[in-house]
């Protein structure tokens, strides 16, 4: 099986002016191991060029939090595959559940969203996750994997090499609540073998799965003891450098 190096993401979601965000990048920059595991930050927007100069040089990777299908064209308020490429973005957040949810994205628009990635780059990370009376329904692995068939509908079996999934469950994102390691685990499993069954057991075993909802730096260190979690897409706890850095530079 293939070492999967972990990936610490911090999705910093409508927070930051561009100079809050040069200072946290600054301490994220400072406080984290080079030789640990990966660590991508996707501030807003507004503050992309200004984090891209602070972490210039080090091992941070630059993430934006989302971003539209089309090269260009009459999309007000939409950023383009190639505008963030020009921005220096190494990562994108596709599919999360607050842009699901709150803001009624459709699994084929989001589809679209991943070509365009999977084609040109950045890398995109693709949020799966159920809600709260779907688990209690029994309906967890039904929900992912319908949004994982929707999501990357029409790839060939090699087009998703550089993929990353995040699982996130909508009822611990935000709420203090937490999957179990265990739980979280079941779900990464059923991912991976899903992945295995639709493309090959190869690039299954490559792709990083991350885990989302309410990682914090005392739970951690168990959910990333589980074979099938290979990092950590972090929402509340990226956003001060107290809070991620433990996150960030974990030891198992």
């Amino acid at each position: 099986m293939p070492q999967r190096r972990p990936l610490m993401a911090g999705n910093w979601k409508m927070y930051k002016t561009r100079a809050q965000a040069r200072e946290l990048a600054r301490m994220i920059v400072r406080g984290i191991d080079p030789a640990g595991a990966e660590v991508m930050i996707a501030p807003p927007f507004t503050a992309l060029a200004a984090v891209r100069e602070v972490i210039q040089g080090s091992p941070v990777k630059l993430g934006a939090q989302n971003l539209h299908p089309g090269r260009e064209g009459a999309f007000t308020g939409e950023v383009s595959v190639p505008m963030l490429l020009d921005l220096g973005v190494d990562y994108v957040i596709l599919g999360h559940s607050e842009r699901r949810h709150i803001l009624g994205e459709k699994d084929d628009f989001i589809r679209a969203k991943v070509l365009a990635a999977l084609e040109a780059g950045p890398t995109p990370i693709l949020c799966v996750g159920e809600k709260l009376e779907e688990r209690e329904e029994g309906r967890t692995m039904e929900v992912v994997g319908g949004q994982l068939e929707q999501g990357l509908a029409g790839l060939e079996p090699d087009h998703p090499g550089a993929l990353v999934i995040a699982y996130e469950p909508v009822w611990a994102i935000g709420t203090g609540r937490t999957a179990t390691p265990q739980i979280a685990q079941e779900v990464h499993a059923g991912i991976r073998s899903w992945l295995a069954a639709r493309f090959n057991k190869d690039l299954a075993s490559g792709i990083r799965i991350l885990y989302g909802g309410s990682v914090k730096g005392d739970n951690v260190k168990a959910l990333m003891a589980e074979a099938d979690i290979d990092g950590a897409l972090v929402g509340g706890a990226s956003l001060t450098a107290e809070g991620f850095l433990p996150i960030a530079r974990f030891q198992l």
